[in-house]
């Protein structure tokens, strides 16, 4: 994992798989040639444990998805759908080739775009998640401004759980709006993993 402003090449990457369910043990791509930052199976396998471990239908938003680990993964523990949104090229290929290796294009949507124009996109169709994950790169986006959006066009509701993944150093605040911190932890002193809902 990274510090604030440092990113690993997910190219040296060479343990990322599904962790349970449905396709349990499966290899997944991770991003080629670009910097980002991948979950590690650890910090994986936890979290799902504190937000599942399985789910009985529903739909997911992986919003900054990279290689698109943490959709699958709920697709392969039970959720219907996964939406994947990343901006960066390469990214959505290889979110193709992981759900096209899997045979998931079927629970699946795959878009190249902005985070907050996919949010807005998601509400004019009506869409309401009942995960999602905000994984962005740490000094770039607002998580108050990013759950402000999400409010804003209706996708999340009482049921919906955020996941916010951030850094060690960063402090997310017990609240944003409605949503509430119910679980949060740091793993390896570096990375942090703060879980919202509405009570």
């Amino acid at each position: 994992m990274i510090g604030l402003c440092t990113k690993w090449l997910e190219k040296g990457v060479d343990s990322m798989r599904v962790i349970a369910g449905e396709h349990k043990g499966r290899q997944l791509q991770p991003v080629p040639h670009r910097l980002t930052r991948p979950t590690t199976d650890k910090v994986k396998e936890a979290l799902f444990q504190m937000i599942g471990p399985y789910f009985e239908g529903g739909v997911c938003l992986d919003l900054f998805a990279g290689s698109g680990g943490l959709g699958i993964e709920s697709l392969s523990r039970g959720m219907d759908k996964s939406i994947f949104v990343d901006k960066h090229p390469k990214a959505i290929a290889t979110i193709y080739d992981n759900l096209k290796a899997l045979k998931l294009e079927e629970h699946a949507e795959v878009y190249k775009n902005d985070a907050y124009r996919a949010i807005k996109a998601a509400g004019k169709r009506g869409l309401q998640f009942d995960l999602v994950f905000l994984d962005p790169p740490y000094d770039k986006f607002s998580y108050q401004e990013l759950i402000d959006s999400m409010l804003e066009h209706s996708v999340v509701n009482e049921g919906t759980t955020i996941v916010c993944e951030h850094s060690s150093e960063q402090s997310l605040p017990d609240s944003f709006g409605p949503f509430k911190c119910f679980r949060h932890e740091t793993y390896s002193s570096i990375i942090s993993i703060s879980l919202y809902k509405q009570e």
